[in-house]
């Protein structure tokens, strides 16, 4: 796939930042605030118009004591429902 620029298009990153933040009763602002971002960047995450930078990716890491891929991926997440009740809900 090649981007308007001519260059090649990122791959799609997929995330679990807007799960990981309601399981803490987190907002776009807090969570930014925690890993000294703007908030902004933090949607543009979530709604994978953005992929993060190295840095980042780990702050995040540390921040929520997860692995870098528990958090991000290059293929889609299953769904919560299928992992823990192996699709049978």
């Amino acid at each position: 796939m090649v981007a308007k620029s001519g260059r090649p298009a990122a791959p799609t990153l997929y995330n679990r930042l807007p799960v990981l933040r309601a399981e803490r009763g987190l907002s776009r602002q807090e969570l930014a605030a925690a890993v000294d971002v703007n908030y902004q960047t933090i949607g543009y995450l979530e709604r994978g118009e953005y992929a993060p930078s190295l840095d980042l990716a780990l702050r995040l890491s540390e921040f929520f004591a997860l692995p870098v891929e528990a958090i991000f991926s290059r293929t889609p997440f299953a769904p919560l429902s299928a992992q823990v009740y192996g699709g049978q809900v």
